[in-house]
């Protein structure tokens, strides 16, 4: 149907005679209850298969849903059977070990929480399918890498899901930096206003009937059932998510990212609180300092990030909770989600740039179309890679040395001034459960 569809199913193939092997752990879950046979696709439409159906799930099914959704999966069966009322005739799963092992489809999208991001998304890169997945791309740097450099060997066609990034503000933000109308811009300021939902940690607990809370768990450390940390609410620990910085940090920083073409950061600092009652471990304030080095295009930026009660210093003048501020040596860029106001040292207001980056089709729909035509999309691994480590970093060097200033060696993957990182670079996974790589 495709122009990769023969590459895709040898390699499917391959993976279920073992030829292709990704050391997962044995199957242990069976299919659903419908094992009906998936939806025949007209011959405009891609197979998909969807894994995490609520939440973030639901709203990506939303825009893609005129596709042939053929497989749905979630380990909570209330979410699933809630996602099969719009696609009856879809396979339904709760392990999507089971659900790529059997394919069927052209691409994968992938909502779970972070900590179970990575081992689908390379299992479905492995076995050549292109895939979408919800920021910011895995749980520790370590993966994100993996999942980058799997994607470029396989020429997958991937997206990550900063659907911000698809926007028109964002698009004139970075044509005014571009154009130079704030001169040579070296220092970034990007904060959020947001803070951590407290949970409490539990001796013992009962997940609801409906859920595998095993599955649920898969590579992150065993623990007792609580609902503080389960849902919406595992982003509040670093067990399963990275707090508000893993959050909210792809959205905010992807905009300084694209205008000023960074990538990966020398040094990184970071500082913090947990300023809230509860058990989490995550910081409810904190501070990152990344400078990035200089490039033939761009000076040296130094960019921070702040979260919670952390904030610029005269933030209160902008009038805005979360906001990216570019300084340059002609003025300064102020920009959200959906406005931007320029502030010239001059007092003048400068024309807007001519706009040289189109408009997006939309963030799904740039992905559909490049995986119909082979194309490229604007959050591909590659950029949002770069981006995702980016972001996780500043967690690292949160938790492995909180203030001092660590030196990242990004070929290496490693702070060679800081051992005690390592572990927070590539985390250890829960005994049977393995990436494969």
């Amino acid at each position: 149907m495709f122009d990769a569809q023969s590459r895709r199913e040898f390699l499917r193939r391959a993976l279920a005679a073992g030829t292709a092997t990704l050391g997962a752990a044995p199957l242990r879950r069976a299919i659903a209850e419908d094992t009906a046979p998936a939806a025949k696709p007209g011959s405009d439409q891609l197979r998909i298969a969807v894994i995490g159906v609520a939440n973030r799930g639901m709203d990506n099914i939303r825009e893609i849903q005129h596709e042939a959704i053929v497989a749905l999966c979630d380990v909570d069966q209330r979410n699933l059977a809630a996602a099969a009322t719009m696609f009856p005739s879809a396979k339904k799963y709760i392990d999507y070990r089971r659900l790529l092992d059997e394919g069927g489809f052209d691409a994968v999208l992938v909502a779970t929480p972070d900590h179970s991001h990575a081992i689908p998304v390379v299992r479905a890169l492995a076995a050549g399918h292109d895939v979408y997945c919800e920021k910011p791309l895995a749980h520790s740097v370590w993966e994100v890498r993996q999942m980058r450099e799997l994607a470029a060997r396989q020429k997958a066609v991937t997206q990550m899901g900063t659907q911000i990034h698809a926007g028109d503000n964002y698009r004139r933000a970075v044509e005014i930096v571009q154009a130079g109308i704030l001169g040579d811009v070296t220092r970034v300021h990007v904060w959020h206003g947001g803070t951590v939902r407290p949970g409490q940690r539990v001796a013992q607990g009962n997940p609801p009937p409906e859920v595998d809370y095993d599955l649920w768990l898969g590579p992150a450390p065993e623990r007792p059932f609580h609902p503080s940390h389960f849902h919406f609410n595992w982003r509040y620990w670093w067990d399963f998510g990275g707090g508000t910085l893993a959050d909210f940090g792809c959205h905010y920083m992807d905009l300084p990212f694209w205008a000023l073409g960074l990538r990966s950061p020398t040094t990184i600092s970071s500082v913090g609180e947990k300023d809230y009652a509860g058990d989490n471990d995550v910081p409810g304030s904190q501070q990152v300092e990344y400078h990035f080095p200089a490039t033939d295009k761009q000076p040296a930026v130094h960019l921070t990030w702040y979260h919670g009660q952390r904030k610029p210093e005269g933030a209160e003048q902008y009038g805005r909770g979360s906001a990216v501020l570019f300084e340059g040596t002609k003025g300064r860029l102020l920009a959200d989600y959906s406005t931007h106001k320029l502030f010239m040292d001059d007092g003048g207001e400068p024309m807007a740039p001519a706009e040289s980056i189109p408009n997006s089709i939309g963030h799904h729909a740039e992905w559909l179309k490049a995986c119909r035509e082979r194309g490229t999309t604007t959050c591909n691994f590659d950029y949002s890679g770069a981006l995702a480590e980016a972001v996780l970093l500043g967690n690292v060097a949160y938790r492995a040395a909180p203030g001092e200033t660590l030196a990242w060696d990004a070929e290496r993957l490693e702070f060679a001034d800081c051992a005690n990182a390592a572990q927070f670079v590539r985390r250890e996974y829960r005994k049977g459960w393995s990436l494969g790589v």
